[in-house]
């Protein structure tokens, strides 16, 4: 059955839609998507249904922007319409709505095949999709993960320490939804410690976001995350307050429950900032937060509502939206994602090789990069691991280069191959797995504890003694960008502070002058900072 061409019963009952589409129906196996970006594909409507369970049937509604969707059963069909009354659905950067159909079930002119759309589901029931002869999309076959990944829990237990400052469940959903559809949180206290719980609806999720976030600071300085598989496998929520909630269950009571106890701390610099080790350029694998920035511009922030998505191509953030929920574990790539990235809309006039190693080396070691010969707008820039190539997608999609928005998607890809012997292809691919230049030669190093998406203000550091400001100053004007203002850290002139006039310039700046030589043993390191000057 094609997309474009409903059967013709369901033609004529499709013109109620539009009455419809407000009206809240009872439970059903089928519910109603619309307000949908124009051009989406049905594997990208199957992601929102990735994991509540199988999908039955599903017929899009081009025309209308609408669609609607079968589940196997009921009970999977309200549990996704319940976690969408918490959780926003977004296709393609744009809010979308979902609720119950009036319709009961879709009776359609022909008998389909089930789709495996279940994070859970059988190898069988995947082996029923891909016979469709591409009717839909085959999403994943959870026999490829691995027995280790099968056998651990969905459940995280998380230890916050050095607790200074409030770290509510907002925040908790926010950052670990970066890694997959979180259903359940509960906060307690044990021993004195602040400790969470927290349920994916599939334990690959779960496995991603331990090895992102294991070891980082929700805050600065404080509230550092440690992250172990709990022993259970499905968490028991009675109240939805601020201490614990279940996303798939909006009809729980509140209780009684009184609000954490916000605490303060003081540091060096301040108060407490949101680190974004983070999946796009807006929504960020963590989350990236906006914050509200006071005198000075090193005071406490406040951690805000998760920015809105950035006008960006509609492809990039559906194609990261599915990377994100697929199940499926390309091989050799830690963390079930693909370590090759296609970067489109570069100015072909005005990059090279070198200038992609350094940006997308600011969120991990790039081991190879091609510009394609017959069309310099694309490249494919290889990282050491998918997790990394996660984290460079989602920081720098949609930030501008060469005053072109970058474009950013998973690659098909799995490597980036040299240019065979003796073949000419202009110096468009160069490999640097041997280069001094990376940032994260050492496993566990602190340096991935320090990322950040692009800023206007930068971090300086590996500067001579001998370095003055105004040297340094010149030399970032000399990118082409404007410098707003500057600062070397309290009593260590090796490190400081530079805002340059905006985000565009300073991701100029950091290309161009990241391994400058200032002296004899002094590459200048340039990074994106976490906090303003």
């Amino acid at each position: 059955m094609s997309s474009n061409s409903p059967p013709a019963c369901m033609e004529t009952d499709s013109k109620r839609f539009k009455r419809n589409s407000r009206r809240t129906e009872g439970p059903s196996k089928v519910i109603h998507i619309h307000r949908m970006p124009n051009s989406v594909t049905e594997r990208e409507v199957l992601c929102l249904a990735l994991p509540f369970g199988k999908v039955s049937n599903l017929m899009l509604l081009k025309g209308k922007n609408q669609a609607l969707m079968e589940m196997s059963t009921e009970e999977n069909a309200n549990a996704m319409v319940n976690y969408y009354t918490w959780v926003t659905p977004v296709l393609r950067g744009q809010p979308i709505h979902i609720q119950f159909s009036h319709y009961k079930e879709l009776k359609v002119s022909r008998p389909r095949s089930q789709v495996g759309a279940s994070s859970q589901g059988s190898a069988s029931s995947q082996a029923s999709a891909s016979s469709q002869a591409g009717a839909f999309s085959q999403l994943g076959d959870p026999s490829q993960l691995g027995t280790a990944v099968a056998r651990q829990s969905p459940v995280l237990r998380i230890l916050v320490e050095n607790y200074f400052y409030q770290v509510t469940l907002e925040v908790l959903h926010q950052l670990f939804s970066r890694f997959g559809t979180v259903l359940k949180i509960i906060i307690y206290s044990k021993n004195s410690r602040f400790q969470v719980l927290l349920q994916y609806a599939h334990p690959l999720s779960a496995q991603r976001a331990k090895l992102f976030l294991d070891g980082q600071n929700i805050y600065d300085a404080c509230c550092t995350l440690r992250i172990a598989f709990s022993g259970l496998t499905d968490l028991t929520v009675k109240y939805n307050n601020e201490k614990s909630r279940d996303y798939t269950r909006p009809d729980l009571p509140s209780g009684d429950s009184q609000p954490l106890p916000a605490q303060k701390m003081t540091t060096a610099f301040g108060a407490p900032v949101v680190i974004a080790a983070s999946p796009h350029a807006s929504p960020g694998v963590p989350h990236t937060f906006a914050f509200s920035q006071v005198a000075a511009g090193l005071a406490m922030p406040e951690v805000c509502k998760a920015l809105a998505p950035l006008a960006v191509p509609e492809v990039v953030v559906a194609a990261a939206a599915a990377a994100a929920e697929s199940t499926v574990v390309t091989s050799g790539s830690p963390g079930g994602a693909n370590a090759v990235l296609l970067v489109a809309n570069l100015n072909p006039e005005k990059v090279t090789p070198q200038s992609l190693f350094i940006l997308f080396g600011a969120y991990g070691n790039v081991q190879r990069v091609k510009i394609l010969y017959n069309r310099k707008e694309n490249a494919l820039v290889q990282m050491a691991d998918g997790c990394q190539a996660e984290l460079a997608l989602k920081h720098l999609n949609g930030h501008k280069l060469h005053g072109k928005s970058l474009c950013i998607m998973p690659s098909k890809h799995l490597s980036v191959k040299l240019p065979r012997e003796g073949k000419e292809d202009q110096g468009l691919t160069k490999d640097y797995v041997n280069s001094p230049l990376h940032r994260f030669k050492k496993p566990g190093s602190k340096n991935f504890q320090n990322i950040f998406p692009p800023s206007a203000t930068l971090h300086l550091s590996n500067l001579p003694t001998s370095v003055l400001e105004e040297d340094l100053k010149k030399l970032f004007s000399s990118s082409g960008g404007s410098v707003k203002a500057f600062k070397f850290f309290p009593k260590d002139h090796k490190m400081a502070l530079i805002r340059m006039g905006s985000v565009e310039e300073a991701i100029q700046a950091l290309v161009d002058l990241h391994g400058h030589l200032l002296g004899q043993n002094h590459h200048l390191r340039v990074s994106f900072s976490r906090i303003t000057i």
